[in-house]
């Protein structure tokens, strides 16, 4: 029994040191999270595309000064309003005290004379002349007297209607710099926006840049010239449109500034209206009136001295000089200069002198 006892203990034993000397499997240590992919790479414009995207941004800061300048036109033009009005009220109110002090002088004298005017006392007396000479002076105090009061009455309504006229204008006035100051917050957006991407341009994508811009030019003039849409390229122009044309020339090679209408600089909408005030005929100051208020003309009867629109939202004008060209203010980083008349989106033709 005991020896069968101290075999079973061996065993057991035995066993477990078996257990204790067997190797433990490792355990595997827990796997690093996988990197995150890098994001792709935006495709690299091509200077196509890029130029694209610079001259949409220029057409929309065009668009802009557009909105700046005429918003700035209507201010012009109710400051203008509101100076008048402020003198007619002035003048109005002078008016009504001289007419009160008139009123109040009849008013006392006839307190003096115990109510009585003089034509009534007269009109009392038992002499038939001088009473027939006091009916007529009664009359005419009557009148006077009724003369006076409807003055006084029609001025007063006129300075009414100057106060209120003022207050409709200072109204106005203020919408209108609210537009300004919304324009040319979207004018200096697009604009730096396009000096941003034009910034990240080697020197030779630059130069590469100013060749797609004039090979475009060049293929859209020449196509707009073969097309026939101008008949005769060198007509004459009217002694007016001579003196717009020499005034727009002499400016070649002065910056274009928006909003500028010289000497130093100018937009494109400040040359072609400042040429035709140097001509004697004064024009709407934005490309997008010179076309809605300007008689329109076929452009095959363009003549020196007109004006082309151009894109569809009439956002850009250059003054047509013969030989199927113009002179115009670009945009932005660019000079007063010459183009050819078809090298952008011709919207149509006006002209000033018609």
């Amino acid at each position: 029994m005991y020896r069968r006892h101290c075999a079973a203990a061996a065993i057991t034993l035995v066993c477990a040191l078996a257990v204790l000397a067997a190797p433990v499997p490792a355990l595997a240590a827990p796997a690093p999270p996988s990197p995150t992919a890098p994001p792709e790479p935006e495709p690299k414009k091509s200077l196509e595309e890029v130029r694209q995207e610079i001259d949409g941004l220029y057409r929309a800061a065009g668009a802009a000064t557009d909105a700046y300048n005429l918003a700035e036109e209507k201010a012009k033009k109710q400051s203008s309003e509101i100076v008048k009005l402020a003198q007619a009220i002035v003048e109005g109110q002078a008016r009504i005290a001289e007419l009160k002090s008139r009123a109040g002088a009849q008013a006392r004298e006839e307190y003096r004379n115990a109510g009585l005017p003089p034509g009534a006392r007269l009109m009392l007396s038992g002499d038939p002349q001088l009473f027939l000479d006091g009916v007529s002076r009664a009359r005419q105090g009557q009148q006077a007297a009724k003369g006076l009061l409807g003055e006084l009455n029609r001025t007063q309504e006129d300075l009414e209607t100057y106060t209120q006229d003022a207050s409709t204008n200072w109204t106005k006035l203020e919408a209108n710099r609210v537009k300004q100051a919304k324009a040319k917050k979207k004018i200096n957006a697009q604009i730096a926006a396009a000096k941003k991407l034009e910034s990240h341009l080697e020197k030779k994508e630059k130069a590469r840049l100013l060749a797609l811009e004039q090979e475009e030019a060049y293929k859209s003039q020449t196509a707009w010239l073969g097309s026939g849409a101008l008949k005769e390229i060198n007509r004459e122009a009217s002694p007016s449109g001579k003196k717009a044309v020499a005034f727009a020339t002499a400016q070649i090679g002065k910056p274009y500034v928006w909003g500028a209408e010289g000497p130093k600089s100018y937009d494109c909408s400040g040359l072609t209206s400042q040429a035709w005030a140097a001509a004697g005929r004064p024009i709407p100051r934005t490309s997008q009136e010179q076309w809605r208020l300007l008689p329109h003309i076929a452009i095959q009867d363009m003549r020196p001295g007109d004006l082309i629109i151009y894109h569809s939202d009439a956002t850009h004008v250059g003054m047509y000089i013969g030989d199927g060209a113009i002179v115009h203010a670009p945009r932005p980083g660019r000079n007063v200069t010459l183009a050819g008349a078809g090298s952008m989106e011709i919207l149509g033709v006006v002209r000033p002198d018609k």
